[in-house]
């Protein structure tokens, strides 16, 4: 089985603690005993974000700002490599095709941002499409796809599951504008319209619980599927 994780960088990596990203590597690890092949797309968190705010201050543009970012999901993506050891691949990929490549030589492979302008959820979408994966985890700090932003709304109501032209249909009005309340990027979603993949939206912050939504498909997360599926 072929998984692309899409691990954000406010989950794996909240403050530099090693025994938080520890944790991930050995869930990571769990799949691999187990004959998963994993693709690992890390982001960039409160580091990323910190860094862009002062890059703006001092009069940055959007495309400075973006290699930022991109450099510290990097950053982060070292981190978990490092913690999976042999296990990982020795390089970190910076485009999709090199994360399918590297995919072959080792049972895991672990990367950060690609592109510009991109999410590193669009970016882990276009990983999974390329390389054939069964399934797309997406790991966040929010436990789902709610109707309503659910930090500002505390009537909102999570999906179990939704159809991702559904999903689609939800978040364009939710993308607009700064500090978008999103709970999945629309490129990303787009992507996922296209390809029929399955994904799940998750609770990231107990790295053992991604892994049982991987290994044994429990969660409690909201499953993303194509018009039609009875998943």
């Amino acid at each position: 089985m072929k998984v692309v994780l899409s691990i954000g960088g406010s989950v794996l990596a909240p403050e530099l603690d090693p025994g938080r990203i520890g944790s991930y590597a050995q869930a990571v690890g769990r799949m691999v005993d187990a004959g998963v092949e994993v693709i690992c797309v890390v982001g960039g968190g409160g580091a990323a974000r910190a860094y862009i705010d002062s890059a703006r201050t001092l009069g940055a543009d959007e495309v400075m700002l973006d290699q930022l970012g991109i450099a510290i999901t990097r950053l982060n993506a070292r981190l978990l490599q490092a913690a999976l050891g042999d296990r990982a691949a020795a390089e970190i990929p910076t485009g999709y095709t090199a994360a399918v490549a590297a995919a072959t030589q080792a049972p895991v492979v672990v990367m950060g941002g690609a592109v510009a302008g991109q999410t590193t959820d669009a970016v882990a979408t276009a990983v999974a499409e390329r390389y054939g994966a069964e399934l797309l985890v997406i790991a966040t700090s929010v436990d789902g796809v709610y109707d309503l932003d659910p930090q500002t709304n505390p009537d909102a109501e999570k999906f179990e599951t939704i159809e991702v032209a559904e999903l689609v249909e939800l978040i364009v009005p939710m993308s607009r504008g700064a500090g978008s309340s999103a709970p999945v990027d629309l490129v990303a979603v787009k992507l996922l319209e296209r390809t029929g993949m399955r994904a799940i939206v998750l609770d990231g912050t107990d790295p053992a619980a991604v892994a049982a939504a991987v290994l044994d498909g429990e969660h409690t997360g909201t499953e993303i599927i194509a018009a039609g599926s009875d998943a």
